[in-house]
């Protein structure tokens, strides 16, 4: 019995075919053998030339697919919002506000008194009453007896020195406390008026600082807010509440028990971007300040509208930290037409919303609502 290989068929009798290639001539020279050999070898070998086709044809297609990842607007059709992603309906509280540059912070000194340790300085006002001074005549001139009491208020002259009058002479305060200037009178009085045992009292007229904290800072590059007179001091990742006790430190210097406020005017250094496709193959970027409580549909809001099909092709990116970012799809359909909060998310600084295949434009209330935010969020772009 002749057994039947196709087109081969006539060449089997004389083992080859004169018009066939060396190939198939060595192949078909095997098929006696093949014949004769066990049915289980025979088996084995049919599945191990199998695989070896498999695989020949499988690693082209993963090269292939690793070559040409999946679009994002077709990766982005699958549920893939993880279930803590905060949105309009869940809100997540958001941690503490962490001072950077280029926000604007408002700081005020309220209260407040001249501490002790406060120097005399020109312009001073004091009131000085002084006992056991120079014997003064009930029924003597007027005139004298005024120039021999020392009760009422003195004022430091611009040369530091305060003027007690023709009968006590001048004496040198600038630059000393109360508590010194009080001594140095005394002494004073002693040397240049000959007292025995004068007493002094001296206070200030007007405890009131001299100076004060009111108005706008902006923290510069460096991370360093200017404090006028104060100096300036670093608060780049500070909370509020830790600026709050630098700053009272500080102007603790030169007013006793200050009360300090401290807060944000503008909010400059968190923002979220939305990122459009051009009718012309570029990109539009629009930079919006984070304000903490926006969503997905909030921020859109704020530009003057989208145009061509946006369906399914929304979506946010928001930074990990590590190599790859957080993608959360918007319906914007079931957002805007059912109402739907699922994909309403609540953003994040940072957040990236992408519309793909729209244009957007500014509207009025793009660039940014003053009234809201106080001032003009810095690198705006449209």
């Amino acid at each position: 019995m002749k057994p039947t290989f196709g087109p081969w068929a006539s060449a089997m009798d004389s083992g080859v075919h004169p018009h066939l290639n060396s190939f198939w001539r060595k192949r078909l020279a095997m098929l006696p053998a093949l014949n004769q050999a066990p049915s289980g070898r025979t088996r084995i070998a049919v599945v191990v030339v199998a695989a070896i086709v498999v695989a020949a044809l499988a690693v082209p297609t993963i090269r292939w697919a690793t070559q040409h990842p999946v679009a994002e607007s077709d990766r982005l059709t699958g549920d893939i919002r993880p279930a803590d992603a905060p949105t309009e309906r869940q809100k997540r509280e958001l941690p503490v506000y962490r001072v950077e540059p280029p926000d604007v912070l408002v700081i005020e000194t309220l209260g407040g008194v001249r501490p002790a340790s406060d120097l005399l300085r020109p312009g001073d006002e004091l009131m000085i009453r002084a006992s056991n001074t120079l014997p003064i005549d009930p029924n003597g001139d007027p005139a004298q007896k005024e120039l021999r009491t020392i009760n009422g208020p003195y004022l430091v002259q611009a040369d530091g020195t305060l003027d007690l009058g023709p009968e006590y002479g001048s004496v040198i305060i600038g630059d000393r406390t109360v508590a010194e200037a009080r001594a140095a009178i005394e002494k004073h009085l002693r040397e240049y008026a000959q007292l025995a045992f004068p007493k002094v009292a001296v206070s200030l007229t007007d405890v009131t600082p001299r100076e004060s904290l009111s108005g706008e800072r902006l923290v510069r590059p460096d991370g360093t807010i200017a404090l006028g007179s104060f100096g300036s001091i670093y608060v780049n990742g500070l909370t509020l509440e830790e600026v709050k006790a630098l700053v009272t430190e500080r102007v603790a210097r030169s007013i006793a028990h200050p009360t300090v406020r401290v807060d944000v005017v503008a909010y400059n250094s968190k923002v979220i971007y939305i990122v459009s496709d051009g009718i012309d193959g570029g990109q539009q970027v629009i930079r919006l300040p984070f304000v903490g409580n926006d969503t997905v549909l909030d921020a859109l809001s704020q530009i003057e509208g989208l145009s061509g099909s946006v369906r399914n092709e929304i979506w946010v990116a928001r930074p990990t930290g590590g190599s790859a970012a957080q993608i959360l799809p918007v319906d914007w359909r079931k957002v805007t037409q059912d109402a739907d909060t699922a994909t309403n998310y609540q953003l994040l600084p940072g957040d990236r919303i992408y519309v793909k295949g729209s244009r957007l434009t500014l509207g009025r209330q793009a660039s940014v609502d003053r009234r809201r935010f106080g001032r003009m969020p810095l690198g705006e772009t449209q």
